[in-house]
């Protein structure tokens, strides 16, 4: 039996007690974060309803052409009026070099494809953290009246540590 067949039993009998929400999505603020299990209960640590957020997961917390546009659609057609970036300590992506994972895997099956371009690799949590707010605040489609703020969780603490970034002029804004 695989994980997936484990999975699919118990949807059979959870599913008996599911009840539909409502009608379409209506989420008031997007969470960007990373797809590491250790994050999985975090709408739940910020005290968030589940239907208010609009959960968007990725390994690294990586803002590319597939998050920027989940988040026009969220912010322009959803109504969501508030962005969170949320990055997080001992994340696996600061613990190896991109190029090196590519000449891993070149060495390993012989292929040289074109995707992906990157990995997103990084050293510093905190600073790809503001990379990541900074690459949302300057997206032309993405309204400058919408708050995008990052933040580190502790992996260790369940705790948020706001990742202030300075804006143009050098200012940190929040």
């Amino acid at each position: 039996m695989s994980i997936t067949d484990d999975a699919l039993r118990a949807n059979a009998t959870l599913a008996e007690e599911y009840r539909p929400t409502g009608g379409p999505p209506a989420p008031t603020i997007a969470v960007v974060t990373c797809a590491d299990p250790r994050l999985s209960g975090i709408v739940r640590l910020m005290g968030l309803p589940d239907a208010d957020v609009d959960l968007i997961r990725n390994v690294g917390t990586v803002i590319d052409d597939d998050t920027m546009r989940s988040l026009i659609v969220s912010t322009r057609m959803l109504g969501t009026s508030e962005i969170l970036i949320i990055n997080h300590d001992d994340c696996g992506l600061s613990r190896f070099a991109g190029d090196d994972l590519v000449e891993r895997l070149r060495a390993e099956t012989g292929s040289y494809p074109i995707a992906p371009a990157q990995f997103f690799t990084f050293t510093d949590a905190e600073q790809n953290t503001r990379e990541q707010v900074r690459k949302v605040r300057s997206h032309p489609w993405i309204s400058s009246d919408i708050p995008v703020r990052g933040f580190l969780f502790g992996v260790q603490t369940g705790r948020l540590t706001e990742v202030l970034v300075e804006d143009a002029a050098g200012t940190a804004v929040s």
